[in-house]
């Protein structure tokens, strides 16, 4: 199952992506990417608007941020800006896949014009699962780093208890730390309790803050609030992860003097490799499941 994959725009885990492809056998070729990338020679690579040869391709990947505003895409080692043309996705053939690394308004609304669809590899659950150790590896590397004291012993709490706060949470505690976990779900409830948590509901995370050293958001929703962090002391250091544009009134917090740090995508700013392995991964499984579908028929179509 050879492929011809083209990386558009991308960080340091689209490079280790791009490899991982290359040594699974895959055809690969980068765009937004200097040539002096140190990629192996048979990876070339192609600055924003050259022209390439999208009929010939299989798999387009954006980006884990996505599609964003204006039509551009994340592509900090290009020598300019990169965009998504429409005529791109247009050109390509109509059983090509087309990826993003999350769902954007932007990636909506510009496949609904091409008429084509696209898969969100950040959004797979076993990208999630996978994703869930260097997440919260990143979140312990950053709260080392600003933090004066040991995380044994540290008072925190974790916002969230999915597939992500469930391993940050249990990180935590490993090392010593006094975890409580907030949630509105029964099952995440339920689960962190077994875990051996204690549990509070998202209402009373106000009451839960108070003499906290870490705050970890992980719900992707507007909770840490002007209202919520005025009596939050200004020493809890406050880490969100969770995807744009933050569950946290950052304005608010800087006014207040706290650090209150927004820090998405982790795994590829701290284990890029492995981040980059985790996506070809997932990518080439979604192929793979999609080769068998079509060699699946009803058994009342085989020749007797």
């Amino acid at each position: 199952m050879k492929k011809n994959i083209l990386l558009a725009g991308g960080d340091e885990r689209q490079l280790k992506m791009a490899e991982y492809l290359h040594e699974q056998g895959m055809s690969v070729a980068m765009l937004g990417f200097p040539e002096e990338s140190g990629l192996p020679t048979e990876i070339p690579c192609h600055q924003a608007g050259e022209e390439l040869k999208w009929e010939y391709l299989d798999v387009v990947v954006f980006p884990a941020s996505g599609i964003q505003s204006g039509m551009t895409v994340h592509a900090p080692l290009s020598a300019s800006p990169l965009k998504v043309e429409e005529n791109w996705l247009q050109r390509l053939p109509r059983e090509a896949r087309i990826c993003t690394g999350i769902s954007t308004d932007e990636a909506d609304q510009l496949m609904k014009k091409s008429g084509r669809t696209y898969t969100a590899l950040l959004e797979q659950e076993e990208t999630a699962l996978y994703n869930a150790v260097p997440t919260a590896e990143g979140v312990l590397l950053t709260a080392i780093q600003n933090t004066d004291e040991t995380i044994h012993g540290s008072r925190v709490v974790v916002l969230g208890f999915g597939r992500t706060g469930s391993v940050i949470a249990r990180t935590f505690s490993a090392l010593g730390a006094y975890v409580e976990v907030g949630t509105s779900d029964p099952v995440e409830k339920a689960r962190a309790k077994t875990y051996g948590h204690f549990v509070f509901h998202l209402d009373e995370t106000a009451q839960a803050l108070q003499r906290k050293d870490l705050c970890i958001n992980t719900i992707p929703a507007l909770l840490l609030t002007k209202n919520m962090l005025q009596d939050v002391s200004v020493r809890t250091l406050i880490i969100d992860i969770a995807s744009r544009p933050g569950g946290t009134d950052f304005s608010y917090a800087a006014q207040r003097k706290m650090t209150a740090l927004w820090t998405p995508g982790l795994p590829g700013k701290t284990a890029p490799k492995t981040a980059g392995r985790i996506l070809g991964s997932v990518l080439l499984q979604l192929l793979e499941d999609t080769e068998k579908k079509k060699g699946d028929f009803p058994q009342d179509c085989t020749n007797e």
